[in-house]
């Protein structure tokens, strides 16, 4: 490949990974799979490696971290990053609009509204177009340079998508973490036995001032903006909601929550509207944000002391109180989990009076020293279920006890067990545990367990509230008459019931393992198990060491699997449910497979193959079927249309087949000259490399 054509090659890679990126971190809707991002971006990867005088600094191998820095460099902002003053009550607010329409002579005003995210604002400068520096606020006229740190951020775009950028732009915006990224990084420190996060906002500030630039690039950090700084050169733009039309066009994220609003009593609707939405929004907020929507009344009314008089920040309730843990108890989730909680003395909250506030798990307990009797800090933001914060050691009394997790589950008196590198200790008591029924029987139920058709959580939540269903056992004893008296449920619908219930007494041993519901077996695992075991006996007397000689079967999997089978309440189900007549045939063990250890991938339509049928035959065969291409896959099978996977196939040198090339491979003393692929079956990004046919032994 010569220089121009690997330079043109590196621009589309760019192009594309840049497009896929504003889709999955601005947009929220993904346009590929993981692992044909991953293959893009291996592909860019080794383009650079082979032509390193072509990376530029709007790579996206270039947002991937770099070198520690032994400081922050300060940075005196263009104009300054003012904060903004707060109202709190009704009266406040009436007052800001009221200031605001004496200044300008106004009846009313048009504002423009959006939430007031809770997180660490950033400014962010594009010279030409590419983005070269980023800061913090500061003290709102100096910050610290984090560009290096900010460049790890996707959401925010490395170089503007215009022909004739402006020679300046500054973006002012918000640095934040989302609500499911901030529970995922805390449970990933809490499992490396690091120190965990208070909230969102402390993750995010403590991300983006790592020194070193790799740490944020591993921390899942997000970005809006919010607002326009400095430029030189950008289009002339006369009020805020058109700035961040302005933005939106430039890609960069803006809220999808902002609005224009006329008058007070427009900003009293908006305010009620977002605390509404608080809760399930996907971030945290802290209040809502009004702006006099057209600049030019912006600079009339001016700024006072530190903050505009054209805004103001309206807040919401607090979310933080004083009181006193009264007592600990545990509660049982559907899943099993076995969470502390804390019983307070009531405490008004973030608009609502908390009695029961979560402690999470044992080692979350443990390492806010919470007693029985202490004086906590509790938290609750909107709707969200209440948390102990921190406790007030300083202030416990001479009669505060510590708390004890329990052996056994408070709800069926089964044994709890907190699995190797987990966090939350569990019930092992899965298909007797009230706690865990209603969820037990709807899996159970499910198409790919044992597919009894219309036994969906409606009609399990009517049978769990009139005791019909105690244990899965009970399923089987169902009659027509018991569940026609049922709401909704004509003596025909009952009819159909019972008769998919009947029929699933005819099971296979994969199907009857996955359905019940042994936590971290799935599908695959379910099948490894029966594979290897042949029959349930065997599995239900297997110890440890016999479970972890099943294919990738690890100690995690390998002790929940013992755990259930340990538990009498549950063999007592199973026996139950196999002497009302659910059965299978037990597996005859065949020897090694034509594709015994190797990995297959299937993509793309095949020509007469369902992927199910072309999945099964590959699994007779002993062979495996996997989602994604990596280096460890055997075989690519490719139809129409196959899509990135090939071309990550291509790049790997992985012996790609069409359907007459699997046929040969299953079945070889039949089709034995069919091995060529598709056309141009094997490629990399060197052209000249020779194609390789597959090796069928």
């Amino acid at each position: 490949m010569s220089v121009n054509e690997a330079a043109n090659a590196l621009q589309q890679l760019k192009q594309r990974i840049a497009e896929y990126d504003y889709h999955y971190y601005v947009l929220d809707d993904p346009l590929v799979s993981d692992a044909e991002y991953d293959g893009l971006y291996r592909a860019l990867v080794q383009l650079e490696t082979a032509y390193p005088a072509l990376i530029t600094p709007d790579s996206p191998s270039q947002r991937v971290g770099g070198q520690a820095l032994g400081a922050f460099d300060s940075v005196q902002h263009r104009q300054a990053m003012l904060s903004l003053n707060n109202a709190f009550a009704d009266e406040e607010l009436e007052a800001f609009d009221r200031r605001v329409r004496e200044g300008l002579g106004e009846a009313e005003v048009i504002y423009a509204v959006e939430p007031k995210f809770d997180g660490l604002a950033i400014t962010l400068t594009y010279e030409h177009g590419l983005f070269v520096q980023g800061a913090t606020r500061g003290d709102g006229y100096t910050g610290e340079n984090v560009t290096h740190n900010l460049n790890t951020i996707r959401a925010i775009p490395a170089r503007l998508p215009l022909e004739h950028p402006p020679a300046l732009l500054e973006v002012r915006g918000e640095v934040l973490m989302l609500k499911k990224d901030f529970e995922k990084l805390n449970q990933q420190q809490a499992a490396a036995g690091a120190k965990l996060f208070a909230n969102p906002r402390n993750a995010a500030a403590g991300s983006l001032r790592q020194l070193d630039p790799n740490i944020t690039a591993r921390r899942p950090l997000h970005f809006f903006a919010y607002g326009l700084g400095a430029s030189e050169g950008a289009p002339e733009i006369h009020s805020h909601a058109a700035a961040m039309h302005y933005l939106a066009d430039l890609r960069f994220p803006v809220s999808a929550l902002r609005a224009v609003k006329q008058g007070v009593a427009g900003l009293r609707d908006y305010y009620a509207e977002i605390g509404a939405k608080r809760s399930q929004l996907p971030f945290d907020i802290d209040g809502v944000v009004y702006k006099v929507n057209q600049f030019e009344q912006q600079q009339i009314l001016g700024f006072v002391s530190r903050a505009p008089r054209w805004a103001v920040a309206h807040k919401f309730p607090a979310e933080e109180a004083i009181t006193v843990v009264e007592d600990i108890t545990v509660q049982v989730g559907r899943t099993g989990a076995i969470t502390p909680v804390a019983r307070l003395k009531p405490v008004f909250v973030g608009g609502v009076t908390v009695t029961n506030a979560t402690l999470h798990n044992e080692d979350e307990l443990r390492r806010k020293d919470i007693h029985i009797g202490d004086t906590v800090v509790v938290r609750r933001a909107g709707d969200v279920i209440p948390e102990v914060v921190s406790a007030k050691p300083e202030l416990r009394p001479a009669n505060a006890r510590a708390f004890v997790m329990p052996t056994l589950c408070p709800e069926c008196g089964s044994h709890v067990v907190r699995g190797q590198d987990e966090a939350v200790a569990r019930c092992t008591g899965g298909l007797i545990c009230p706690a865990q029924r209603k969820q037990a029987i709807t899996h159970f139920a499910s198409r790919r367990a044992m597919d009894i058709e219309g036994l969906g959580e409606k009609l399990v939540d009517q049978l769990v509230a009139c005791n019909l269903v105690q244990h899965l056992d009970d399923v089987y004893r169902l009659s027509t008459d018991q569940l026609s008296g049922l709401e909704r449920m004509a003596e025909k619908s009952a009819q159909n019931v019972v008769d998919a219930i009947e029929a699933s007494k005819q099971a296979t041993l994969p199907r009857f393992i996955y359905a019940l519901g042994i936590r971290n077996v799935g599908e695959a695992t379910a099948k490894d198990l029966a594979q290897h075991f042949g029959s349930l006996e065997a599995l239900i007397g297997a110890d440890i060491q016999a479970l972890l000689l099943v294919n990738d079967v690890g100690p995690v999997v390998a002790e929940a699997v013992y755990q259930f089978f340990q538990e009498n309440h549950n063999r007592e189900v199973i026996a139950a449910m196999r002497a009302l007549g659910v059965q299978w045939p037990d597996i005859v063990k065949k020897v090694q497979g034509i594709l015994q250890g190797k990995t297959l991938v299937l993509t793309g339509t095949l020509p007469t193959l369902k992927r199910d049928e072309a999945q099964a035959m590959i699994e007779a065969a002993g062979g495996k079927v996997s989602g994604s291409v990596s280096a460890k896959t055997s075989y690519v099978v490719a139809g129409a249309e196959a899509g990135s996977k090939l071309e990550k196939a291509q790049l790997l040198n992985i012996p790609i087949l069409d359907e007459a090339g699997l046929l040969a491979l299953l079945q070889p003393e039949e089709a034995l000259a069919v091995t060529h692929g598709i056309e141009a079956a094997v490629v990399t990004i060197t052209p000249e490399s020779p194609s390789q046919q597959p090796d069928l032994f």
